[in-house]
């Protein structure tokens, strides 16, 4: 059932008033009612990110949630356009598994650090200095870097994937921290490029993993530092933080996953106070749907690049059809293969 306005607002009011002004409300509550019927007008899906701002989050968008699990529930429908609010490479991904959908993404600039961290020609140099290794490639990277690997993996199944390739070393990109979380997991040796990307020579070590020097710029600010000191203020508190953290921190963690899984630990613990070592709108948004869980704030860690998306961008994006992405089809149809070698293994 299409809410109207009036319905918006109320349901705004009930999870948000102490974000947001009731003037605020009011005008998010009647852009948002805009959004929703240029949706229909134009038979689009909206996806709408973990890190969306909250007043986006829960009004407009027909999916929440992480990136691949946004893009393959769109790929389910049967609507003509997707307008993902979240980051350039999620729409990229979205483009991949639907081609022949338009998808469009608010901000012509939401890029990532991460993934500008490696280019497609950085991985042909990789596979060249060590040849006959399988490469893995996180998804929070761009669609010709996904072409030139062999599978993806998300942070929630990356230990999986590396567990599912032949032989002992494994080419782990972009993010340097990921990698070391699954090195740990896994038992590997990683080993890291030094300035210059070139990569140490290592004797002597039966198993490794080769990574990258990329980071994710809101998640490598946390550190153990950080969790001490919120717990020294608050000993019940539980810590949680994605995989994208650096390993001391994780180690340092009541728990680690991706946002879906801390989502789900949240929903399934039903403990008074948590401290989320991520994008802090995640905590925004879990903190309305589930008003009994304090979400402690040791500072405000926004993503820049996600905060560039709010209600009045998603309506643009619709209204004048920007702005779209493009991937060329001997570029999509190999990232697709990375992407689907990972799908396979569940």
């Amino acid at each position: 059932m299409t809410m109207n306005t009036d319905q918006l607002f109320e349901k705004l009011s009930h999870k948000l008033s102490d974000q947001y002004s009731e003037a605020e409300l009011i005008l998010k509550a009647e852009m948002a009612a805009e959004i929703i019927a240029l949706k229909e007008e134009k038979n689009a899906v909206i996806l709408g990110h973990n890190y969306m701002e909250p007043a986006l989050f829960h009004t407009v968008p027909d999916f929440t949630g992480d990136s691949l699990e946004l893009s393959r529930k769109a790929a389910q429908t049967d609507k003509d356009v997707i307008v993902f609010c979240g980051v350039e490479f999620m729409a990229e991904t979205a483009k991949i598994l639907s081609p022949e959908k338009t998808v469009l993404v608010p901000s012509n600039k939401a890029g990532c650090s991460l993934a500008s961290s490696i280019t497609a020609e950085d991985v042909r140099k990789i596979k060249a200095q060590f040849p006959g290794v399988p490469v893995v490639t996180y998804i929070n990277t761009y669609a010709d870097v996904k072409a030139e690997t062999d599978i993806c993996c998300t942070s929630g199944n990356a230990k999986a994937v590396v567990e599912s390739l032949p032989g002992d070393a494994v080419i782990f990109l972009p993010d340097e921290y990921l990698a070391g979380n699954i090195a740990r997991e896994t038992g590997k040796h990683i080993i890291l490029p030094t300035k210059g990307t070139t990569y140490p020579k290592v004797e002597g070590v039966d198993v490794q993993m080769i990574g990258w020097n990329g980071r994710c710029e809101v998640h490598d600010q946390f550190t153990v530092e950080d969790i001490e000191n919120v717990r020294a203020s608050h000993p019940d508190v539980k810590v949680l933080s994605h995989p994208e953290c650096k390993p001391a921190v994780v180690e340092a963690s009541d728990f680690s996953g991706s946002t879906t899984e801390m989502i789900r630990y949240i929903q399934d613990n039903e403990l008074p106070k948590y401290l989320l070592l991520t994008e802090c709108a995640m905590g925004d948004n879990i903190h309305a749907e589930n008003p009994n869980r304090e979400m402690l704030r040791m500072c405000s860690v926004r993503c820049p690049h996600m905060n560039q998306i709010q209600l009045k961008d998603t309506y643009d994006a619709l209204k004048y059809n920007q702005y779209e992405i493009t991937i060329p089809e001997d570029i999509r149809q190999r990232a697709f293969q990375s992407v689907d070698r990972m799908l396979k293994i569940g």
